[in-house]
Formats: C-alpha cells, sequence, structure tokens
C-alpha cells in the first residue's frame, strides 16, 4: 500500500479508443494500492474524441482531471502539465496506450519506503523492431551525453516522490523529457530503484512515438539539453543512491556524438519500416 495519495498521469494524444479503457482499469485498481489517489489525463491537442472521454469521466468522478492543451505541444509538454497539476504524495506517469497494466504498480509499490523513485523497465518490448532499434541507440546517446544508465529510460511506468518531481526545473516538450527528469533527479539527490514490469503490444490506435517528426524533433532537443543540463553545478556525490557520470566531452564532441547516433537511428528506422 502507497501511503498518502497518489496522483496518475496519463499523457493522451488521439487515444480515443483507449483512454476509457485505461481509467477504468485505474479505478478498479488504486484503490487496493493506494491510500487515495486522482487521475490526471492530459489531452495533448488531440484530433479524435479523447478530450470528450476524459471529461465524460471527470464528470462522473470528482477523482479524474482533464489538463487540455488546445494544440499538440508534444510528450513532455504533456507530462510537465500533468506533474505542475498533481497534488499527491507521489506521482505516477504510465501511457494510456494500454501497453502497460496499471496492476504492476503492485510490483512498485513496497519500494516506496526505502527510494524517492521507482523507474519501470520493460522485461519485453512490445513494439515494432524499428522503434525498438531506435530506441536502443537512443539510449546509447543518453548514456553517453548524459550518464544515465537506466535500463530503459524512456519506459513509461515511473512512481516518484511528489514534492521532490514538482521541485524541478523540467522544460523539456518532446520526447527529451526522460533524459532530462533522470537528469535533474540525480543532481536533487533523488534515490531510485528499477523494477520489471511487463510491456503488452498496441492494440487500439496509432503510435506516434517512432514517426519521423519525433525523431528529428529528439535530435534537435538533445544538444539544447546537454548545454542546458551541464552549465548547472555537479550533483553532490554524498547525495542519493544514484549518480550520472559525465562523460567529459566538450560541446563540439557532443553535438557531433548527437549527430551520428540520431542519423544512425534514423536510417535505421526509415530501413526497417520499408521491410
Amino acid at each position: 500500500m502507497i501511503e498518502g495519495k497518489l496522483s496518475l498521469v496519463l499523457p493522451a494524444h488521439n487515444e480515443d479508443e483507449n483512454i476509457g479503457q485505461v481509467i477504468e482499469r485505474a479505478h478498479q485498481v488504486l484503490p487496493r494500492l493506494a491510500q487515495s489517489f486522482e487521475i490526471i489525463a492530459v489531452n495533448d491537442g488531440s484530433s479524435d474524441n479523447t478530450a470528450a472521454i476524459i471529461a465524460q469521466y471527470a464528470g462522473r468522478d470528482s477523482r479524474v482531471r482533464l489538463v487540455h492543451h488546445e494544440i499538440n505541444q508534444g510528450y513532455g509538454a504533456a507530462l510537465r502539465s500533468g506533474f505542475t497539476a498533481s497534488t499527491g504524495d507521489w506521482v505516477m506517469i504510465m501511457d494510456s496506450d494500454r501497453q502497460f497494466d496499471i496492476a504492476d504498480l503492485v510490483y512498485l509499490a513496497p519500494f516506496t519506503s526505502q527510494y524517492d523513485m521507482v523507474a519501470g523497465f520493460r522485461k519485453q518490448r512490445n513494439d515494432p523492431v524499428h522503434r525498438t532499434l531506435f530506441g536502443k541507440t537512443f539510449r546509447l546517446a543518453m548514456k553517453v551525453l548524459f550518464g544515465v544508465q537506466l535500463k530503459d529510460i524512456d519506459c513509461a511506468f515511473k512512481l516518484m516522490r511528489g514534492d521532490l518531481l514538482r521541485s524541478l526545473d523540467l522544460q523539456s516538450d518532446g520526447a527529451m523529457i526522460s533524459t532530462e527528469l533522470m537528469a535533474r533527479w540525480a543532481r536533487a539527490g533523488g534515490s531510485l530503484t528499477q523494477v520489471g514490469v511487463h510491456h503488452y503490444p498496441r492494440t487500439a490506435g496509432q503510435q506516434s512515438g517512432g514517426s519521423l517528426r519525433v525523431i528529428l524533433r529528439a535530435m534537435r532537443d538533445v544538444p539544447i539539453l546537454w548545454f542546458r543540463v551541464h552549465r548547472e553545478h555537479e550533483p553532490d556525490p554524498q547525495a542519493g543512491s544514484y549518480e550520472p557520470r559525465s562523460a567529459g566531452l566538450s560541446p563540439l564532441s557532443a553535438v557531433l556524438i548527437v549527430m551520428i547516433l540520431g542519423l544512425l537511428g534514423l536510417v535505421t528506422s526509415r530501413l526497417v519500416r520499408r521491410q
């Protein structure tokens, strides 16, 4: 049982085939795992009925809240809006595509008495091959540039201490939000552990995480985040149980590595899509 209030943040873009089932499943599971809870569903400029469906649930249950972006601002922007709106002692993020089951929170909850964050990692990733390959390339780039050594940095199944999360100055609007979160978490002295969770194939809706637009945006955002993070002070080596290791790179080297790894991931993605 998670002590205190839990805020579940659900970023959603064109998920009208999934969001209702995700909210209903959360209502079934969370009363068994948290003393109290709220569900914050962030509609990020959807062109389908996602916002209307969330609004229906919010109208029936005050524990469900709709945060609405008129236009699509990006995955990071959706998470940041959810974090700002959260009021829980603990904040959990989970995607709204039904590739995760909220019931796996049972594996994370026991560690909340020891750690500030419990980060899930997908024991077996059920995504198209091109997206998996790009994910591995991206993970390598994040390890080299930011020293982030999580098994699955972009796994959207994390449980975090609310006050510490809301104190972070997160600025990324796109896919780099996960890397920025982990880099700033370490610099704030936040401790963490990692736990394996299940990952299921998408059965409805369309994936956008491996799209050309998302890949190019991530390539653009990596050097921006690198300069931003490395201008700040180094973390206290006595704080927390996780500390990113600086690669000791010059700005030019960082940009070149990002370009090479990004292009490799992009080419791999396009080649696999054609098969």
